[in-house]
């Protein structure tokens, strides 16, 4: 992690007070080498206002998918700020430079970064605030601010005079500089109130009573017309000629407009324009490299460049000489794994409403990646960003599928060419026929072994098409050291005592449209490692749990295995069932996973438990952890079971749920979850849990019938096979 400086500073015109009470904006510096502004450096700001009433406004400033960042991050503020929280009035944040990540320089919410990116601004902007509030108390009442001391929205002094944090706002001057918070001044974790403890999230209740605004919701504007888009089978093609004075002859229809990639269909309404959309006849042109990807026969190919037939292009991570080591091993144990491309299969299809005019633009979406939608509009209708408006809405489903903002891409340019605004909604078939997908993957792992049986060398190889070019550019990937994240991570093991490691990608550069998917690499890194740690386990007869905890010297995974190991009851095997295990690490965080599983004659897995503890170090909101872990099983278990997309001369053969089939209700095993607090600093929990289902189920299957699964996704017809060897 990088070292962010922790010294709190504003100026005079970023403190403001008026007759409505206080309002508070905090910068602090960033270290160079991020997006640069004023001196060298960008700010992230985080905006607190206190009403004379008591009511504390406070701005969430990243994406509300679901994973409870628009609770989390404001629960920060408020602990350094000693706020009652149910004086706490949470707002969505509006595009800003001033509210980036300073991960990422952008507000942008991927990858399980939010809290950790946040977590030191936060801190700060809240003790200032404190600080701020407490100095106003002390002048107000004429004693020294040591005499103070805060409770929740509360400020008590000497002989137990008390004023509340709005009776303070509305006397309260802003002074001439802020104060500087040393980190040492912050809470120490053992006076937390609110971090630590379970809450109900904030954007619970009016999902639960249908109050919420997901982008698809954005109300009618006065002369909206609404729209899909229809995109070539692959990137880089366009429209070479299509049926459209056919469709403007339909009712409702207002125009057929071509795009540089594709065909909008535009009329007076939604059931119109899909109406029309499936009497839509196009035809494409271009050759680009996507046109001709065939993913049955591409499996084929990356094996044969992981068998020899070609040097991998770049060595993505790296300690000791595991070559030497693997040559020196008393013995080697090689497999090979493959898993298919995969889609969102996010509720809500994507979507954006755009209103460009003259004097600015408005848009209307759920997305990932707000600055780059602000940015898009500028870079589409030539406007001002200080002159465009995101208003974020809710998002039905992000997992990576929302950090692509083609859809912004869509809206923005028809109502710009239009003249009027445009809401755009893709048909589901459309979703999944333009999907941005997981890679398709050929994995090669070597792991050598010492005459005692312990892991001391590996190999890992991976053979897929990186996300990152198509993600951030070409340009940007070709000045980079080509180490994509995106796809590679999970792909060593840094929490087994392994001395001697090294993984490797082969870039498959098919022109598939890629992108991050929850949990990025490792669900396929993970099922591929997990598995053969298991199989050198199982192949010596020791128990997987004990030969994993025999392989590391970190408290926080022994923790985290005994614990599932209990939680469990492992050894206690019913009838007609096996248990599987999996250890997994997400950045900081780290979590264990047991699954109970049996399968039919037919080779259906019918997964009956699964059982998980996670140390994601301060849990923020103990439920909500729980929470994100029990739906990463669920959407962990439909990936490893059931969910691929086929590709055929660059065209997705899928279109719909019956045709790429995720979890069932009546699928759904039972979950136990359990939560360690390993440190006193949050890590990450949005993807943490994903990566387990896959490799614990396989695990869970070798153990009952002994069948070695190393494809995903595991379907009856692959487990049959592998059943019969």
């Amino acid at each position: 992690m990088t070292e962010h400086d922790t010294r709190l500073s504003v100026s005079r015109r970023g403190f403001l007070a008026g007759a409505t009470g206080l309002t508070l904006s905090f910068a602090l510096p960033l270290p160079t080498g991020r997006a640069e502004a004023q001196g060298g450096m960008t700010t992230v700001n985080a905006f607190i206002a206190i009403s004379p009433d008591g009511a504390i406004r406070i701005f969430a400033p990243a994406a509300e998918m679901g994973q409870g960042v628009q609770t989390g991050v404001p629960l920060i503020i408020a602990e350094e700020m000693d706020a009652d929280w149910n004086d706490v009035v949470v707002e969505t944040a509006p595009v800003d430079p001033a509210l980036n990540n300073p991960i990422f320089g952008g507000q942008y919410t991927v990858a399980s970064l939010t809290t950790k990116g946040y977590w030191t601004p936060a801190r700060m902007a809240g003790a200032a605030a404190r600080r701020v509030l407490m100095e106003a108390a002390a002048k107000e009442w004429g004693v020294d601010v040591s005499e103070l001391s805060t409770g929740p929205s509360t400020v008590t002094g000497p002989g137990g005079r008390s004023a509340t944090y709005g009776e303070i706002a509305a006397f309260a001057e802003p002074p001439e500089t802020m104060p500087e918070i040393a980190p040492e001044e912050l809470k120490p974790a053992s006076e937390y109130r609110l971090l630590g403890n379970s809450r109900m999230r904030v954007d619970v209740a009016e999902k639960s009573d249908g109050r919420a605004k997901y982008g698809i919701d954005a109300a009618p504007l006065p002369n909206m017309v609404y729209a899909t888009v229809v995109r070539a089978p692959a990137e880089g093609q366009s429209p070479a000629s299509f049926n459209g004075d056919a469709l403007k002859a339909m009712p409702g229809i207002t125009d057929v407009v071509a795009l540089p990639y594709g065909v909008a269909v535009v009329g007076e309404s939604m059931p119109q324009v899909f109406d029309a959309r499936r009497t839509l006849e196009a035809e494409w042109e271009g050759t680009p490299p996507g046109a001709s990807i065939d993913s049955d026969a591409d499996k084929d190919e990356y094996l044969s460049h992981l068998r020899g037939g070609r040097e991998p292009d770049v060595v993505y991570s790296q300690q000791g000489d595991a070559k030497a080591a693997l040559g020196n091993a008393d013995r080697v144990v090689t497999g090979e794994y493959l898993s298919e491309y995969a889609y969102h299969a996010q509720m809500e299809p994507v979507n954006c409403t755009a209103d460009v005019r003259a004097d600015g633009a408005d848009i209307w979406v759920g997305t990932q990646w707000q600055t780059m939608s602000q940015n898009k509009v500028t870079g589409i209708t030539g406007l001002d960003p200080a002159s465009i408006r995101v208003h974020q809405q809710y998002l039905g489903g992000g997992y990576g599928r929302r950090a692509h903002t083609e859809y912004v891409d869509d809206a923005v340019r028809l109502s710009h060419q239009l003249g009027r605004p445009v809401k755009m909604v893709l048909s589901r078939e459309d979703d999944v026929a333009s999907a941005r997908m997981r890679p398709l993957t050929a994995q090669r792992i070597e792991m050598g072994l010492d005459p005692g049986g312990r892991i001391t060398a590996l190999r890992h190889v991976v053979a897929c098409e990186p996300v990152a070019p198509y993600m951030y550019g070409q340009e940007r990937w070709e000045s980079g050291d080509k180490k994509d994240i995106i796809s590679m991570r999970g792909s060593h093991l840094p929490h087994y005592d392994i001395p001697d490691q090294i993984a490797e990608q082969i870039f498959e550069m098919k022109g598939a449209r890629t992108a991050a998917w929850r949990g990025i690499g490792e669900g396929y890194t993970k099922f591929a490692l997990e598995t053969m740690v298991d199989r050198v386990a199982r192949d010596q007869g020791i128990d997987p749990i004990a030969y994993r905890l025999s392989m590391t010297s970190n408290p926080r995974v022994r923790a985290v295995l005994e614990r599932v190991r209990e939680m469990s009851d492992w050894s206690n095997l019913a009838e007609g069932r096996g248990k599987g295990v999996a250890f997994s690490e997400y950045g900081d965080s780290l979590a264990a996973a047991v699954a109970e599983v049996s399968v039919g004659e037919d080779g259906a897995i019918r997964v009956h438990n699964i059982w998980t503890v996670a140390d994601p170090g301060l849990p923020l909101n103990p439920d909500a952890v729980e929470a994100q872990l029990e739906g990463a099983m669920l959407f962990g278990t439909s990936a490893a079971l059931k969910e691929q997309m086929t590709v055929k001369d660059g065209a997705v053969q899928q279109s719909n749920y019956y045709d790429y089939p995720v979890l069932r209700m009546d699928e759904t095993p039972e979950i136990a979850v359990a939560v360690i607090r390993g440190s006193d600093t949050p890590t990450e929990v949005g993807e943490l849990g994903m990566p387990l289902p896959a490799p614990a189920i396989a695990n869970a299957v070798r153990a009952l019938n002994g069948a070695q699964l190393t494809h995903l996704p595991m379907t009856p017809e692959r487990v049959k096979a592998a059943m019969q060897g």
